[in-house]
């Protein structure tokens, strides 16, 4: 299985011809959907949902799919028919990979802001993807995970206390764009010291050979 991070929280997954995209958004490069078989997005915001990419995709590859929670339906008008709604708890296939839906909500960003839901993915039991959220996957091992690092509604303790709650083999920064030069460094350092793992930051871009 071959992992190629882009910018932001796009993650993207081969694996015999296949392709699996997560959160391609706004903050991300288009090139992360060619090819494309299908799609997870964890929850509507523009930093993990970009519509208009997702739209031409579709006219590219008319037989994609694109899965979500059913609170984001609503901002997909212009991808109907090529929607399909999950829920936590609920396991699926998607370009030949094993799926499952974990959580349900966005961490919270200010009690006055209305909540919005979201759905960590986990494929082949093995790539933890959490979205805008700390929801642990519970009752599996995880292989590797991506976890965000700088947000409105994080801060880095929690993002320590999330790498050290799942336990996997290696971390992978993401939810970063957010971060200057300097606020990079700090935060990389600090979460190298502190994973109690193997924790690195992947440049737009880089790949990675995993098991599977």
């Amino acid at each position: 299985m071959r992992l190629t991070k882009f910018s932001h929280s796009c993650v993207r997954l081969e694996r015999d011809g296949a392709v699996l995209v997560i959160d391609p958004g706004t903050f991300s490069e288009r090139a992360a959907l060619d090819g494309v078989d299908a799609v997870l997005l964890t929850h509507e915001h523009i930093d993990h949902l970009d519509v208009e990419a997702l739209a031409d995709a579709l006219a590219k590859r008319p037989s994609v799919t694109v899965y979500t929670h059913s609170a984001v339906v609503p901002k997909l008008s212009a991808l109907a028919g090529a929607v399909t709604t999950v829920e936590s708890g609920e396991s699926f296939t998607a370009a030949g990979f094993s799926v499952r839906a974990y959580g349900g909500w966005h961490a919270i960003i200010h009690p006055d802001l209305p909540p919005v839901a979201n759905l960590g993915f986990l494929v082949e039991d093995s790539v933890y993807h959490p979205g805008d959220s700390f929801d642990v996957p519970e009752g599996v091992q995880v292989d590797t995970l991506f976890v965000p690092v700088s947000a409105p509604w994080l801060k880095l303790a929690e993002a320590v206390d999330f790498v050290r709650a799942v336990a996997p083999r290696q971390a992978y920064a993401m939810h970063d764009s957010l971060l200057s030069g300097p606020g990079t460094r700090v935060t990389d350092a600090n979460m190298a010291q502190l994973c109690d793992c193997e924790y690195a930051r992947l440049e737009p871009g880089a790949v990675v050979d995993l098991p599977g």
